[in-house]
């Protein structure tokens, strides 16, 4: 069963009951109880599914979102690596913080395959305008007791380039 399919599923069928319970009381000759049921379920199972998926834009100040904007629509990016990260911090803390120097595109941090767990690095992906004063002010800075490791990502290297 899908992720998405196993989280939908208590509201599908919470959302058809509902729709069970209220037709019971409508009259009888409005719609029958099963035609009723019959277009609650259909309307949750497409309807749910979309709502999970919806995530709202985190809620920040117009200026911050207008720089990333700009940032985006100019296409200069830079990747940064960041090392050090404490385990706990998750994608929003660190764009917070990237964000106090310059615009953030884009933040990961990355994660162990088999226990879901953060591995202490990611990759934030800045305006290249931005990069190197945030190399300056945030590498071996102090962040939620850690000391952080920032540099400019490079380039992953396939093993066949090394095995040569």
């Amino acid at each position: 069963m899908s992720s998405s399919l196993r989280t939908s599923l208590p509201f599908t069928l919470a959302l058809a009951i509902i729709v069970y319970l209220v037709s019971s009381f409508l009259p009888a000759d409005l719609f029958s109880q099963a035609t009723a049921l019959t277009i609650g379920v259909v309307i949750a199972g497409v309807l749910v599914p979309l709502l999970m998926e919806y995530k709202p834009l985190p809620a920040t100040s117009g200026a911050k979102v207008q720089k990333a904007a700009v940032a985006t629509a100019s296409g200069d990016t830079a990747t940064l690596y960041v090392g050090n990260l404490p385990y706990r911090a998750n994608e929003e803390a660190v764009r917070e913080l990237f964000q106090q120097s310059g615009a953030v595109v884009n933040v990961r941090l990355m994660k162990d395959r088999q226990t879901g767990r953060r591995r202490g690095f990611g990759f934030v992906e800045v305006a290249a305008k931005d990069a190197n004063k945030m190399i300056q002010k945030l590498n071996d800075f102090e962040f939620e007791g850690r000391t952080l490791k920032v540099r400019e990502a490079k380039e992953r290297q396939d093993s066949e380039d090394g095995e040569e």
